[in-house]
C-alpha cells in the first residue's frame, strides 16, 4: 500500500492514471468530474454486456479482462496508478477480480457503490438472499409478476408455468424464460407516475427486484408502495472492500486529489 501510494505521488506534472470499472451512472459522473481535471488520465472499462451502453466521457474500453490475472496484467501493462470499482452492486465477480488484481499489483483502490434501498413502514418487502430463493418465493402461488432484475437471472424463473411475468430489461434476455411472459425493453430513469400506470395496466400483483439502490429505478418502489404491491427484494452479494469506500462521487474525487 505504501509503495503504491508513493507511485501516485511521484512524477509531478505527469497525469495519474485511473482505471474506472464502470457501467453505472455513478461511474459516468466520476469520469466526467475527472475528465475536466488535467491531473488525471482516465480510462473507463465496460463489461460489454449491454449492446448500446451509455458511454462516459474520455477513453473507454469494452469487454472482460480474463479474470484477476488478466486484469492484473492490464494494470501493469498500462501503468495504472489507481483503480476505482464503480460497477453495479450485483457485479460481484468483477469486484472480486478487481480486489485480487489490486492486491497482486499493490495498486490502491476505491469502491464507489451506491447505497442500498431500505424499506419504509408502508413497504411490503419479502427478503431473498439470492435469485434462486426469489424464484422459490414467486413459485409459491400463481401471480402476475413484474421482473425488474435486468436480463440476467431470468432463467431462474423459467420453470414457473403458473405465473405470468412482465420482464423489463435494457436488452432482451438471451436465456430460457417462463412460458407466460411479456418482454418490455426500456432504460431508466423511470418516474413513479409511469410505473404506477405500467403496474396497473398489467395487473401486477408482485414485483421482483434486486436491491440495486440509486434513483434511476427507485420509482418502482414508490409505485409498489402506493399500490400496496409486495416486493421480493434480492439482497446484494458480498464484495471485497477497497482502500476507500463511499457511495458519493465527490468523495472519490476528493480521495484521488488527496493522493496527489
Amino acid at each position: 500500500m505504501a509503495a503504491s501510494a508513493a507511485r501516485c505521488a511521484v512524477d509531478v506534472g505527469q497525469a495519474v492514471k485511473v482505471l474506472i470499472l464502470g457501467g453505472t451512472s455513478e461511474s459516468r459522473s466520476l469520469a466526467q468530474a475527472l475528465h475536466v481535471d488535467g491531473r488525471f488520465d482516465v480510462t473507463t472499462s465496460l463489461a460489454g454486456r449491454v449492446r448500446d451502453p451509455a458511454l462516459p466521457v474520455g477513453r473507454v474500453r469494452s469487454g472482460g479482462f480474463g479474470g484477476p490475472d488478466g486484469l492484473a496484467s492490464w494494470i501493469r501493462d498500462n501503468q495504472v496508478d489507481v483503480v476505482v470499482d464503480a460497477t453495479h452492486p450485483f457485479a460481484a465477480e468483477i469486484s472480486r477480480n478487481a480486489a485480487s488484481a489490486c492486491a497482486r499489483t499493490s495498486t490502491p483502490s476505491a469502491v464507489l457503490r451506491r447505497r442500498p434501498w431500505t424499506a419504509g413502514p408502508d413497504d411490503r418487502w419479502i427478503p431473498a438472499e439470492s435469485m434462486t430463493e426469489a424464484a422459490t418465493i414467486v413459485a409459491q402461488q400463481p401471480r402476475r409478476v413484474f421482473l425488474t432484475i435486468g436480463r440476467q437471472g431470468v432463467d431462474a424463473f423459467a420453470e414457473n408455468a403458473s405465473s405470468w411475468f412482465l420482464i423489463r430489461s435494457i436488452d432482451a434476455p438471451d436465456t430460457s424464460m417462463p412460458p407466460h411472459h411479456e418482454v418490455l425493453l426500456a432504460r431508466g430513469p423511470f418516474d413513479s407516475a409511469g410505473e404506477i400506470e405500467l403496474m396497473r395496466s398489467r395487473g401486477i400483483e408482485l414485483v421482483v427486484s434486486k436491491n440495486s439502490g440509486g434513483a434511476m429505478t427507485e420509482a418502482k418502489l414508490v409505485a409498489a408502495r402506493e399500490l400496496r404491491i409486495p416486493i421480493v427484494m434480492i439482497d446484494r452479494p458480498r464484495t471485497p472492500p477497497g482502500d476507500f469506500e463511499t457511495g458519493a462521487v465527490d468523495d472519490v474525487v476528493s480521495w484521488l486529489r488527496r493522493r496527489l
